[in-house]
């Protein structure tokens, strides 16, 4: 197939890239390079190692950039779209939510209609499991109402949703929605946490943690977040549709850091902080529906995930 991904020079788009060019597809690559958070230079070095393949085709551009989108899709000859493209992180859409608004919501818009104009109907969008906000029950459920976002990062992804559900209700569109549970794993981002926290490890640098440290996330090693992504292509098909996506089960972060020091071999300095506003208290993914339909199975425990990030850091540094 030939595929567009919106971001695709980011952490989880580079490997859902290079994943589909190993298994002979065609990828076209939009980014804008953007500095928010971490280097460019990170995303560059993504796009270089995939430029090593000849079906890979990478476009420096904006996706609120409508009709060079459509055209695009129309030159390329695109069957699908995974759109990943967005401003990420909660504690920093607190800080600007006006920017996270206009980049994941209207950026979103731009994606739908410049795939109608273009007559293209296939759509898997990244999501996120900051939609349930704090859900009095866990595991947390797709049919849950996920109508209480706490955070704008959260509220933009619900909005982006409901958006997608529109276009699929107005012009027929195939649309799966994927809720990914916290991932991590090589490429990731600097500022997210089993990062931050192996590097300040390593270095023997001291640990904030905000709370009590008892607050638990589902983790999500990226290579079972593109397992998930790859099944949503698999298995596209008529309506739409929305899936968790998560690891096997939940773990709270002082257990992370209790993996990671058994790992490194060494001990932590923690410093606890007060909680942070728009962080929920605790993410689970009831991942039945996507195992049902996607046969989807996560495979990567967070110890075994932990070594692979560990072994990948040896050689890129």
């Amino acid at each position: 197939m030939v595929v567009l991904i919106t971001g695709g020079a980011g952490f989880i788009g580079s490997h859902l890239a290079e994943r589909l060019l190993r298994q002979g597809n065609t990828v076209v690559c939009v980014d804008n390079l953007d500095d928010y958070l971490y280097s460019p230079a990170l995303k560059r070095a993504n796009i270089e190692l995939l430029s090593e393949y000849p079906a890979f085709t990478f476009i420096e551009g904006d996706i609120r950039n409508q009709e060079a989108l459509r055209q695009l899709l129309l030159d390329r000859g695109c069957e699908a779209v995974f759109h990943l493209a967005a401003y990420a992180g909660v504690r920093a859409s607190v800080q600007e939510p006006e920017k996270f608004m206009e980049v994941n919501i209207n950026g979103t818009l731009s994606v739908l209609e410049a795939m109608r104009e273009a007559g293209l109907r296939t759509l898997i969008f990244a999501s996120s499991s900051s939609v349930y906000g704090n859900a009095a029950h866990v595991p947390f459920k797709e049919t849950d109402a996920a109508d209480q976002p706490i955070s704008p990062y959260a509220a933009s992804k619900r909005a982006a949703e409901l958006l997608a559900y529109s276009y699929y209700s107005l012009y027929g569109f195939q649309i799966t929605c994927l809720r990914l549970f916290t991932v991590y794993g090589p490429r990731q981002r600097p500022e997210m946490a089993i990062r931050k926290f192996i590097h300040r490890i390593l270095e023997e640098e001291p640990i904030e943690l905000y709370g009590n440290g008892l607050t638990f996330r589902n983790y999500t090693y990226v290579a079972d977040a593109v397992q998930g992504l790859m099944k949503a292509l698999e298995h596209s098909g008529e309506g739409f549709r929305v899936y968790n996506i998560g690891g096997a089960k939940s773990i709270c972060l002082k257990e992370v850091i209790e993996v990671i020091e058994q790992i490194t071999n060494k001990k932590s300095k923690i410093i606890y902080r007060p909680e942070q506003a728009g962080d929920v208290r605790h993410t689970a993914a009831d991942i039945s529906k996507a195992k049902k339909e996607l046969e989807y199975v996560p495979e990567v425990t967070l110890e075994e995930g932990i070594q692979r990030y560990m072994k990948w850091l040896t050689v890129v540094c």
